[in-house]
């Protein structure tokens, strides 16, 4: 019976279980995604998340923790080089897991895990990461505001409208009027025209 029980035994012993769970967290750090069952999936997150939130702090304390559940230098480099330059800045929740249905074999629950920070269609720009304002959720009724605006002019341009005529009034007309010239008829319609003079 399993009364009590806090995490998932995935049907092995201890030590079996600590081999799959560490095999999985390396796959998982070096290709940033895998697919496994649903329930490993539940059990990788619970293991690998302290694993990233110690990478965050780079001393030789945490890489030989880190070492210890993990076993491959490799993985430690890249966990303690990019992926924790990435991660620096989230506070935790550093996994996602995506339920992908059924697997035709078995009907076992299948789910995509991946680090949140690697999937650039899911994650959002922070407002002022690069200097970009936050924006406003409320709606407020602002189309109101405009129209009144807009209906209403403003007294500065209604200084300036009323002082425009008293310019214009103000200035002598020297200035010779301007002559309109009628634009030339096309070839086509000089004899048209004298076609029908002609009738």
């Amino acid at each position: 019976m399993r009364h009590g029980t806090k995490f998932n035994h995935l049907g092995r012993k201890s030590a079996h279980r600590k081999m799959l769970l560490s095999n999985l967290a390396c796959e998982l750090f070096t290709h940033k995604r895998i697919v496994t069952t649903l329930a490993k999936a539940r059990a990788l997150r619970v293991y690998a998340e302290p694993l990233l939130t110690k990478a965050k702090s780079n001393t030789t304390h945490q890489r030989r923790i880190v070492f210890g559940y993990l076993q491959d230098k490799t993985v430690i480099t890249e966990l303690f080089g990019p992926i924790s330059e990435k991660i620096a800045a989230r506070p935790g929740g550093y996994t996602r897991i995506i339920k992908l249905g059924k697997r035709l074999g078995d009907a076992a629950e299948m789910a995509l895990i991946e680090l949140v920070d690697y999937n650039e269609l899911y994650t959002r720009e922070t407002p002022g990461a690069k200097g970009g304002a936050k924006k406003s959720r409320r709606r407020g009724g602002g189309g109101r505001k405009k129209a009144a605006e807009a209906e209403t002019p403003a007294p500065e341009a209604a200084a300036t409208e009323a002082a425009a005529p008293e310019a214009e009034a103000a200035a002598p007309e020297t200035a010779a009027p301007e002559t309109e010239e009628k634009p030339e008829a096309a070839p086509e319609d000089k004899k048209n025209a004298e076609g029908e003079q002609a009738d």
